[in-house]
């Protein structure tokens, strides 16, 4: 067990009373060496978190690429032009389309008569993609491969898929692409959340939960740019340029990314966790004599190691206490993803520029970010998450009422269920980060976003049931995710909380509390 394991007297150490004798575990010794935020930690958090602006890109690109494009008579006031809403019921010489054919693989492939299941097979894949590729990759990083090759591995999935894509001339193998694109975008975000966390101490783990978002923000906002400054071209183009940055981060990743000084010394490499800690810990001689103190202690005994790659999940399964909070966990969360991605692919349905409202909606992760950042160390975690998730419904279900009156107050409404759910998806990382150990952590975090993009599965049934009826969609968005973020009641609280290392610990530190396990985060 991490924990137990006695380092160093606490009386060695500045922080800590003179008179205590008990030895400084493995958390705190880790907590001492990395507690502050240095610039070189801050290099490496920048670094680990910037491929969530990939992780965002590769998620909302479809907009544009498979996008229906609009369409024009070119016989205006002619038979049967004139009173056909449908081109599929025109002659192709009777109408066209108003931008080049191949600005988007709808008109490029001829694809505007095809069925709904085809004209959707790529966005399906790539969700489809996403869920199992969370399920059956996620735990590599809490076994064999690790954070950081994890990380690498997911961003050469989607920037090679992507690369690809730009050269597919039909839609059975784009959708293909789009699927494998999937698998390696599940586990962008977590592995880099997770791998960012453990590099700095508890006191700045809510701020980096904070800049992952910031991040997912600016490649949600960079894709209508680069949309904008690319109209007219081919949607090729856009995969390309979000492909090639990718690559040139993958590199980035290999020669300047550190690994997890915790995942480290819970696989047993200790060498290499104490050359990580040198890296990023101040130079002074209490974190020397601690360090020094680390490379002395045994080696940590841990569940996973040695085992196959999906141990991490058997672990969770064979824990009763685990199982519990895990399933309360991903039952909250979907909500969640209901209405975090329900919302954006709505707005077509309101009577507001389209442009305008897609625009605000991103803008909407700025304000998120920030008062996160502001409250997550104020608040508990769970009273935030239940006051965001109510917040998000109530106004998800007055866009109902007032949406046939009101139109600037729809909008308005609008824009704070999806801000009030953008915190809420922020929260919800940190939050799951923080309830498991790092045994488990990032299959842990894997399943809490897959749990998310599984809401969001969802959303676009709602939508196109809405168009005829808002309650099927922002009334059903309000119910679910007032519903599901009840749940959170039954989950302990673990703000300021230690991290646990191993399931042992987590359960020793506090065993049976409230029927859950430990609260030890």
């Amino acid at each position: 067990m991490a924990d137990s394991t006695p380092l160093l007297n606490k009386s060695d150490s500045a922080d800590f009373d003179p008179s205590s004798k008990q030895p400084l575990s493995l958390d705190e010794t880790i907590e001492q060496c990395i507690g502050g935020f240095r610039f070189a930690q801050l290099i490496q958090v920048l670094l680990v978190t910037f491929a969530w602006i990939f992780d965002s890109q590769q998620t909302f690109i479809s907009i544009f690429t498979d996008a229906e494009p609009k369409w024009h008579c070119t016989q205006p006031g002619s038979e049967p032009c004139s009173s056909a809403t449908d081109v599929c019921h025109l002659p192709d010489h009777a109408w066209s389309w108003d931008d080049p054919a191949h600005t988007t693989i709808i008109s490029d492939w001829n694809l505007q008569c095809e069925n709904s299941l085809v004209k959707g097979l790529p966005a399906s894949s790539f969700f489809l993609g996403c869920v199992l590729g969370g399920l059956f990759l996620a735990t590599l990083g809490d076994s064999s491969l690790g954070r950081k090759n994890l990380l690498l591995l997911s961003c050469l999935l989607i920037s090679c898929s992507s690369l690809f894509i730009a050269f597919t001339n039909n839609i059975w193998i784009y959708a293909a692409l789009k699927f494998i694109n999937g698998v390696g975008r599940a586990t962008v975000g977590s592995t880099s959340l997770v791998l960012a966390m453990e590099l700095v101490g508890k006191r700045w783990r809510g701020q980096t939960g904070v800049v992952c978002s910031t991040c997912a923000m600016v490649g949600f906002l960079t894709l209508p740019a680069i949309g904008y400054f690319n109209r007219g071209e081919s949607w090729r183009t856009l995969y390309l340029w979000i492909s090639i940055p990718t690559v040139a981060y993958c590199v980035i990743v290999v020669f300047f990314v550190h690994e997890s000084p915790r995942w480290l010394l819970v696989r047993g490499r200790k060498e290499e966790a104490i050359t990580t800690l040198k890296a990023i810990s101040p130079t002074n001689d209490k974190t020397k004599n601690l360090i020094m103190a680390l490379s002395s202690a045994p080696t940590l005994e841990q569940e996973s190691r040695d085992v196959d790659t999906f141990a991490a999940f058997r672990i969770l399964f064979q824990r009763k206490w685990a199982l519990r909070r895990l399933s309360i966990l991903l039952f909250m969360v979907c909500g969640i993803g209901t209405v975090y991605y329900g919302m954006p692919l709505s707005l077509g349905n309101l009577s507001f520029n389209l442009y305008l409202s897609v625009t605000l909606n991103a803008l909407a992760e700025i304000p998120a970010s920030v008062i996160t950042s502001l409250i997550v160390d104020r608040f508990n975690r769970k009273n935030l998450l239940l006051f965001f998730n109510m917040l998000s419904g109530i106004c998800s279900i007055l866009c109902v009422v007032k949406g046939k009156l009101f139109t600037r107050i729809q909008i308005g409404l609008e824009l704070v269920s999806f801000f009030s759910s953008c915190t809420a998806f922020i929260l919800a990382h940190i939050y799951s980060i923080e309830l498991f150990p790092t045994s488990v952590r990032n299959s842990v975090l894997s399943l809490t976003r897959q749990s998310i993009v599984f809401g969001g599965v969802f959303s676009p049934v709602l939508v196109a049931a809405g168009r005829r009826n808002d309650f099927l969609s922002y009334g059903i968005f309000g119910l679910v995710v007032m519903f599901c973020g009840l749940f959170v009641l039954l989950l302990p609280e673990t703000k300021g909380k230690k991290l646990c290392d191993t399931m042992d610990e987590e359960e020793e530190s506090k065993e049976g509390s409230a029927g859950h396990g430990s609260t030890c985060a």
